[in-house]
């Protein structure tokens, strides 16, 4: 009877568990809804809502919007934001800061590159691990900068990929620490970037 009443308690919490990890983007209407617009420095460009094992979170992605025509909206500034919903108000989980670099050609835009974001369990800890991605690109239309930035248990690990016609401006570097990442996470990341390479027409190779 004893090792019945633990199975069907292990079941019932890891049942509840699963039943924890969902996550969704939010509309228009419930971002104002939330309160979410001061989070960020910039206009919203799109917000998810997510929970797991440790509490229901909120991520912003904004993007300053700095010129806006009737072809493209081009950013020089991006912030991410990651909270957590906490008696009523946020408490900063983490944050991603990141703005166009003076080059040659010169950057003229800076976006987050949504398709390839997740927020996904993707080592079945029952915590969410968020993947946000984003690039920059040149004056002469082309791909210059990629960063995938993995966050596992709040410390980001990053992924900076530098594109270019030539070896020996072209880099591809992971942080040191990337390789304490539980193995299906790196898979995952790996999976991800030979997607971007495909999709996106970039090498993100070094040399």
């Amino acid at each position: 009877m004893k090792k019945y009443l633990l199975i069907l308690l292990s079941f019932s919490s890891s049942f509840i568990f699963s039943q924890k990890i969902e996550s969704h983007r939010l509309t228009k209407q419930e971002i104002t809804q939330r309160e979410l617009e001061n989070l960020t420095d910039f206009p919203i460009y799109r917000a998810f809502e997510f929970s797991d094992k440790g509490g229901v979170y909120e991520l912003v992605l904004g993007e300053n919007q700095k010129t806006i025509s009737k072809k493209d909206t081009l950013n020089t500034k991006i912030q991410a934001v990651c909270v957590i919903n906490d008696h009523g108000g946020f408490l900063n989980q983490w944050k991603i800061n990141d703005l166009l670099e003076d080059t040659l050609p010169k950057e003229t835009n800076i976006w987050f590159w949504t398709k390839y974001c997740s927020t996904k369990d993707i080592d079945g800890d029952a915590y969410i691990e968020p993947v946000i991605v984003y690039g920059t690109r040149n004056e002469d239309g082309y791909i210059r900068r990629v960063k995938i930035i993995t966050v596992y248990k709040n410390k980001k690990y990053v992924i900076r990929a530098v594109e270019c016609d030539f070896d020996n401006c072209r880099s591809f570097e992971k942080d040191q620490s990337w390789n304490t990442l539980p193995q299906k996470i790196k898979t995952y990341i790996n999976q991800l970037t030979e997607k971007m390479r495909k999709e996106q027409n970039v090498l993100l190779k070094n040399g």
